[in-house]
């Protein structure tokens, strides 16, 4: 599955657009890993965005940012949001609550197995 993203960077006047596919399954079947992937892939987005050279490979923990799912159009957008910037994924056909509770247990367990990361979000 295709995932639009839009991404500004902060001190810049416009957006960039680029498309992922971190996962395959339907919104609507999503699994806490597959959310987790969708905001990996958005984060290194973001990154790659500022720092192109950036590897793609990098680790990332899911935490040092705020997010939000809000409707948009035919279903919901994710929006997180950094010091570098923010960046945008969506719409997407999920009810907005169940998304809601998607992304909080993937930062749950994000934190579980990484406690004490020194990775890059």
């Amino acid at each position: 599955m295709y995932i639009h993203l839009d991404i500004w960077l902060r001190g810049e006047n416009h957006a960039t657009t680029e498309l992922i596919s971190p996962v395959h399954a339907e919104p609507r079947a999503w699994t806490e890993a597959d959310v987790t992937a969708v905001i990996v892939g958005m984060l290194r987005a973001l990154e790659r965005a500022k720092f192109p050279e950036a590897s793609s490979d990098r680790p990332v923990s899911l935490r040092g940012f705020s997010w939000i799912v809000n409707r948009f159009d035919s279903g919901v957008v994710i929006a997180l949001e950094l010091s570098l910037g923010a960046v945008v994924a969506g719409p997407f056909d999920i009810a907005e609550d169940d998304l809601n509770a998607l992304i909080e247990r993937a930062m749950v367990a994000d934190r579980v197995t990484h406690p004490m990361s020194k990775a890059v979000h």
